[in-house]
């Protein structure tokens, strides 16, 4: 049903997740972040609530670990419930219920776990986690991108993947990067790097715009004088 990686970028202090998924706008529903706290990944049959009462655990001073067991604990449904969560040093979590579905595995590495359902072999997180290490140099969201697609690599989930999205906070309460593939018949993961190289170039200049539109680029469409 489900893969993903949440992770964070120890040397800019940004948060992002990179998902996908075999059912419609997985990007609506499973990635959060919340700048200067951390990032959530909600799947398997999910709640997105979950994340931002996660979010809010670690906000107010929870690590990701206490801020996970303090929001599973008694809840009602939660077996059904697969989360993950970075926080703001680093730190990782995760949950994984009694009835999360098909192969399921999760994998930890430096500043980031991964974690998925349904998926062709075990050895398919390891290869995300992995992933995400290849190139710490690079922005976080390319990082978060390179994973995923190790995890492709890796076999990804047992059935055709149709969603997919990528997200990053940095130091705004907006995200950075916020960008998803609703539906594609084939290649959600593919169609993903397709905009992340379009929108890259883009990226600052958006930011500008939000934050000091004088020194913003002209919008270069037609009717703009």
């Amino acid at each position: 049903m489900t893969f993903s990686i949440v992770g964070r970028c120890a040397r800019t202090g940004m948060f992002g997740v990179a998902i996908t998924t075999s059912s419609i706008c997985v990007g609506s529903r499973c990635p959060h972040v919340r700048a200067g706290v951390g990032a959530v990944a909600t799947q398997n049959i999910t709640d997105p609530h979950l994340a931002t009462l996660v979010l809010d655990a670690m906000a107010v001073g929870q690590d990701a670990s206490g801020a996970i067991a303090s929001v599973v604990k008694n809840r009602e449904n939660i077996s059904y419930r697969q989360l993950t969560a970075v926080d703001a040093r680093g730190t990782t979590a995760h949950f994984t219920g009694a009835n999360i579905l098909g192969t399921h595995a999760v994998s930890e590495a430096a500043d980031c776990v991964a974690a998925g359902n349904l998926l062709s072999s075990k050895a398919v997180a390891k290869a995300i986690s992995d992933g995400f290490g290849v190139d710490p140099s690079a922005h976080l969201a390319e990082r978060l991108l390179q994973a995923i697609e190790a995890g492709v690599s890796a076999g990804g989930e047992e059935g055709p993947v149709h969603s997919a999205a990528l997200l990053v906070g940095d130091k705004m309460p907006f995200p950075l990067v916020d960008l998803r593939v609703d539906w594609n018949e084939t290649d959600p993961i593919a169609a993903l790097r397709r905009l992340w190289l379009n929108y890259a170039p883009q990226m600052d200049d958006y930011l500008n715009r939000a934050i000091n539109p004088q020194v913003a680029p002209s919008y270069g469409v037609a009717g703009d004088l």
